[in-house]
């Protein structure tokens, strides 16, 4: 197999950014763009074809009516913080045009361990990202709180052993995409046997 280092898949996958949900604005992906950025979402390794994994969207003004869940359990959670609190936290979901929730369906099998489901769905969120990223819209990775809290979980519609892999949200940046330093990935390589 002949490598093309000058190939526009490696030239993304050499130059991808995060772009960064604080500074996102309209427009989002179009219905075509998510069909797309879905299709290439589930062509991921998926031991036992097992679909460990599935999408809840946020959208228009289903995010401001999340952004209401979101601060009211915050302020079940953290009563003793101020309204500039309760308000970022209502706003979380208002920063990108539209936020896709991947969940993982991981759960007990007699041949496929959970932690490969698991993997799966990170692989499906990475697949996102650079679909996303691949078709000029912006896109980043995130979790914070919301992906670890049992009531937003049912808020979701979540079922008890369902977990949110990832919030990615999507839009077009509205500031220069940053550059962050990366590891030399020969300090992380270690050689068995040598």
């Amino acid at each position: 197999m002949k490598f093309n280092d000058n190939s526009s898949g490696l030239a993304l996958l050499k130059t991808r950014k995060s772009a960064s949900a604080k500074a996102m604005g309209e427009p989002g992906p179009t219905a075509e763009q998510l069909s797309e950025i879905l299709s290439i979402a589930v062509r991921v390794p998926d031991h036992g074809k097992l679909t460990p994994w599935r999408f809840v969207l946020f959208s228009g003004e289903a995010r401001q009516r999340f952004g209401e869940v979101l601060a009211r359990r915050w302020q079940e959670k953290y009563p003793e913080h101020g309204a500039e609190s309760v308000a970022f936290q209502r706003g979380l979901f208002m920063r990108a045009p539209m936020v896709l929730a991947v969940i993982s369906r991981a759960a007990p099998h007699p041949k496929i361990p959970e932690w490969e489901q698991l993997l799966s769905s990170a692989a499906v969120c990475q697949n996102i990202v650079l679909a996303a990223s691949a078709m000029g819209i912006g896109a980043q990775w995130q979790t914070d709180w919301p992906a670890y809290d049992a009531e937003v979980f049912k808020a979701m519609g979540l079922e008890p052993h369902e977990k949110v892999a990832g919030f990615i949200y999507l839009g077009t940046p509205t500031a220069a995409l940053e550059e962050r330093p990366r590891p030399d990935p020969a300090t992380l390589l270690t050689r068995w046997g040598e």
